[in-house]
């Protein structure tokens, strides 16, 4: 009998020890879960803190970099009936650069590519001003309209005077929409650098005919890349078109004499890899230069 209470005892001492260790398993436990949740509360307290004080410039910092990148896909992404100019200027916190003076209106100005700024305003009021596009492929005289487009006028000019199109190709035309496009002096292609900036849009739902001059144009506005109508489905691009685009490229000159030589260049198009109406033309136009007669 000593012996079986003994027994008993024992095994009373060691259920008393197992029910000991689990209560402090249960303690520690429970001070694990609430140091977590005191962190989490943390978290999220700080959290709000950040999102109330320092929101609003996080804030309009990230929605101006989504923008430029969105502008550069758009522009990246082209269908065959978009015109773009698909370099954009960069958008970065240094403050305006002054603009290059005006070139000397003979054209005797140091030839230029590069430019810090938009030009300024170098019309003279009440002049009347021609593009002549003296090409390998013969002579395109355009009259350009100060009228319902100045500011895109101003930006060819100032360019010309420059030198900026001279010795440059007419590196690519589109069958389907009738159009010749050139204006890239850095590459020769739809992804030229460009002249350093972008001019916005003057006006909207524009209209097209063949002979007109008129800007490629990026996410940003135009810069200095145009195209030619060369045909009747120019008119394709016309406001109410198929195109999201359609209609929002700025016309600013109508050729005057020349349209033959135009309509010469576009008979010449070989397609090319990215597939049937888009291509260039076999040979491939050089524009010499463009010299602005002010009158």
């Amino acid at each position: 009998m000593p012996s079986d209470k003994r027994q008993r005892q024992k095994e009373r001492e060691q259920a008393a020890r197992e029910t000991r260790a689990a209560a402090v398993r249960r303690q520690q436990k429970r001070r694990t879960w609430t140091t977590i949740g005191g962190l989490t509360v943390l978290v999220f307290v700080l959290a709000f803190l950040f999102s109330v004080l320092g929101g609003d410039d996080g804030g309009e910092d990230a929605a101006t970099d989504t923008t430029v990148e969105e502008g550069v896909g758009d522009t990246e992404t082209e269908s065959p009936g978009e015109i773009t100019e698909t370099a954009e200027p960069s958008d970065d916190d240094e403050p305006a650069a002054e603009p290059v003076e005006c070139p000397a209106e003979d054209g005797s100005s140091e030839p230029r590519l590069d430019f810090p700024a938009p030009p300024p305003d170098c019309l003279v009021e009440g002049a009347t001003y021609e593009a002549v596009f003296d090409t390998t492929e013969g002579e395109i005289r355009v009259l350009l309209d100060t009228e319902e487009t100045p500011q895109t006028t101003n930006n060819f000019v100032y360019l010309a005077r420059y030198g900026y199109y001279d010795d440059t190709e007419i590196f690519r035309s589109n069958t389907g929409i009738d159009i010749l496009q050139g204006g890239a002096p850095h590459d020769n292609s739809p992804g030229d650098v460009g002249p350093g900036y972008t001019i916005p849009d003057e006006g909207a739902e524009w209209t097209y005919e063949p002979g007109d001059l008129i800007m490629a144009r990026s996410s940003l506005g135009a810069g200095a890349q145009f195209f030619f109508g060369a045909g009747p489905d120019v008119s394709g691009l016309d406001f109410g078109g198929g195109s999201s685009d359609a209609g929002t490229y700025v016309k600013f000159g109508s050729t005057v004499e020349g349209v033959d030589v135009l309509e010469a260049i576009l008979a010449n198009h070989v397609d090319g890899v990215e597939g049937t109406e888009e291509g260039a033309p076999d040979p491939v136009p050089v524009i010499d230069s463009v010299t602005i007669v002010q009158s």
